[in-house]
Formats: structure tokens, sequence, C-alpha cells
């Protein structure tokens, strides 16, 4: 088990695709600046292949990552609805979990 915050993913699935509009976008991109301001952004973006994305943090709790994915701008207005998960990130250093 690592120290320090643990990493989670919020999967964004659009629900309401009437909703999005330039600014709602505007919004979601200003949230995301924050996070990563903050050092709490590890990676984001939509998938190619299904109607959403992923917005990876680091958080020090589950009760934070998700005030974090509830905060943000596409889930707030209802365009997306999001599933949490707990990432356990597997690498060379950690023999990847080996």
């Amino acid at each position: 088990m690592s120290d320090g915050p643990l990493v989670y993913a919020y999967l964004m699935r659009h629900e309401k695709p009437e909703l999005i509009t330039k600014t709602l976008v505007e919004k979601h991109v200003a949230h995301l600046e924050d996070l990563d301001d903050a050092g709490k952004l590890v990676l984001c973006g939509p998938f190619k292949d299904f109607k959403g994305g992923m917005v990876v943090v680091k958080a020090g709790s589950a009760d934070e990552a998700r005030r974090i994915a509830e905060s943000d701008p596409f889930v707030k207005s209802g365009f997306e609805s999001y599933e949490l998960r707990t990432w356990e990130l597997a690498n060379r250093e950690n023999r990847y979990l080996l």
C-alpha cells in the first residue's frame, strides 16, 4: 500500500446530450484546470469509442474523490453521470503489483 493520496477514476457517461453547450464545456475545462493547479489531476479525456470520458484524480479518500466528481460541471448539470473507481497503479517500480 502506498503512502499519500489514493488515485481515483471517475468514469462519465453522456446522459442528456441536449444539455451540452460551449459554456458548459468551458466550465468543465476550468474545473480540470483547477484540479491540475491543485496537484490533484492525474489525467483526463474523452473516450473515442464511447460517449463519455474519464478523469483520474489524487484524493485523500473516496468521499473527497466523490466531491470532486460531483463538482464537475458535466456531472453537476446532469449532462453526464459517473461511476467512481479506486485505481491501483501497476508499474515497473512496484513489479506490476506482484
